[in-house]
């Protein structure tokens, strides 16, 4: 889907800080002693986190709380290979859950941002008392954007784990084409046509955005596509709602948040459960049809990208 034309943001201090190194010939790295040359700033030691192969082809520095990290994109053939996994399995995205699959396992959410949320308000209380741009003001700051730091860096470290065991295990992986932008928007509406339940719908919207939905179907497209299986989207709606015995779809058949009971033959299971079984057949009747290539992302990795920190 295309992208649509806004405003342009300038750079500013404090948000998004990096640059690139565009020419490669600028460059020069020396592993063996882990440091790196950049014009203007010279040697540098790093930790190097994985190795570099293939032509280099930029260097972007990139700042992440108080720490500094360097990205080498590279560019070089990597033959395609086979998945060595003969499996294939639907997942259900939720709340209570994270992930539920279709063989009836799930995954228990991180919640990283709620298990911090206290300890971020706390800070953020500290920052708004300080004097601003003062010293304690920015130590305040600091504090607050370590906080942030921790927060991300536990969900992206979970939602590796998860979508590395997925690409390992299986050949064909089936989700839900969920727009979790329309999906997180504020209810809060206007002056003349105020929103309803806002306060349900903004903890709702606050636990969308803390589980990674977006990131995970991302992480999990290349990660696919890099051990040789594909990563396929369904619609999805009434996943939830339709029986996968007789087929019947009705809201009444979902009782309750977790519990799903066919009105029609009475078939019983959890709704998450249900759903993921569902999304796993909507998968392979695309596949019978003929339609995968609509449903299947299209976004991949244009290159290699080593991160190091410093």
């Amino acid at each position: 889907m295309a992208k649509h034309l806004d405003f342009p943001r300038f750079k500013r201090k404090g948000s998004g800080d990096s640059f690139r190194y565009p020419d490669p010939k600028q460059i020069k790295l020396d592993p063996g002693n882990s440091r790196l040359f950049l014009p203007k700033l010279g040697w540098i030691r790093y930790r190097n986190s994985r190795d570099v192969l293939g032509e280099r082809r930029n260097v972007t520095v990139s700042s992440k709380g108080s720490q500094w990290f360097v990205s080498i994109q590279t560019q070089r053939e990597v033959e395609k290979i086979a998945s060595q996994a003969t499996t294939a399995i639907g997942i259900d995205l939720g709340i209570a859950r994270f992930a539920t699959f279709s063989d009836g396992t799930y995954l228990e959410p991180r919640n990283s941002f709620k298990t911090k949320a206290a300890k971020l308000a706390k800070y953020q209380r500290r920052m708004a008392h300080k004097q601003k741009f003062s010293n304690n003001w920015k130590k305040a700051k600091a504090n607050v954007q370590k906080i942030h730091t921790q927060i991300a860096t536990a969900r992206r470290d979970f939602l590796h784990k998860a979508t590395t065991t997925l690409s390992q295990n299986h050949a064909l992986v089936f989700i839900e084409n969920l727009q979790v932008r329309n999906m997180s928007k504020s209810a809060a509406g206007t002056a003349e046509n105020p929103g309803k339940n806002v306060a349900q719908k903004s903890g709702l919207n606050k636990a969308i955005l803390d589980q990674g939905w977006g990131e995970f179907r991302r992480q999990l497209d290349y990660k696919m596509a890099w051990k040789g299986g594909m990563l396929f989207t369904v619609p999805p709606h009434y996943t939830s709602q339709e029986c996968p015995e007789c087929h019947h779809v009705a809201a009444d058949n979902r009782q309750t948040q977790a519990r799903f009971v066919c009105v029609q033959c009475h078939y019983e299971n959890n709704a998450d459960h249900v759903g993921a079984i569902n999304v796993l057949e909507r998968g392979y009747r695309l596949l019978a049809c003929g339609d995968a290539a609509l449903s299947r992302s299209v976004k991949q990795e244009p290159a290699e990208v080593s991160q190091l920190s410093s």
